[in-house]
């Protein structure tokens, strides 16, 4: 069941099955799967694909041509830049009986920025900043700075995201 504070764009797809909190926003050709869990007062852009069982925590924004796959889970106040991609498979193959999802964990309050891409099986942690354009492939700690490719240790930021 949808909340009746929750905006939908008339060319988004929400499935039966899927939750979107209240107040949230689900824009342009959007597509949240049955299973998926979306928080409140989350904004997803214009084509934003959330899939199976993905969890989103409350007051995301998720900006336009982000795909989120099955494994990935998001903690409160996460903003994930245009074009982010997040992987959820180790071996991709087309066709592969023995696909294992490898889940991801973004933290709360963390931050990742335009065209990152974050490599299943790591961990953004809480307030930690991936910087636009960086390839995520291994841990980032919490409040930590990362960029490059692949993203490497900047320093460090607070939780208003200001470098420390």
């Amino acid at each position: 069941m949808i909340d009746p504070t929750v905006r939908i764009h008339e060319t988004a797809i929400v499935e039966d099955g899927a939750t979107v909190g209240a107040g949230s926003g689900v824009w342009h050709h959007a597509h949240v799967r049955s299973g998926a869990t979306v928080g409140a007062g989350c904004v997803l852009g214009k084509n934003v694909y959330i899939d199976v069982d993905v969890v989103v925590g409350d007051r995301c924004k998720i900006q336009n041509n982000v795909s989120v796959y099955h494994g990935v889970t998001i903690g409160d106040d996460v903003f994930v830049g245009p074009a982010a991609t997040f992987t959820n498979d180790l071996v991709p193959r087309a066709f592969n009986a023995d696909w294992v999802i490898t889940p991801t964990h973004v933290g709360s309050g963390a931050s990742i920025g335009a065209n990152a891409t974050v490599v299943c099986g790591n961990t953004v942690g809480d307030y930690a900043m991936v910087a636009a354009g960086a390839t995520v492939t291994k841990d980032v700690a919490p409040h930590q700075l990362v960029a490059g490719t692949p993203a490497r240790h900047l320093g460090w930021v607070c939780r208003c995201g200001q470098v420390v």
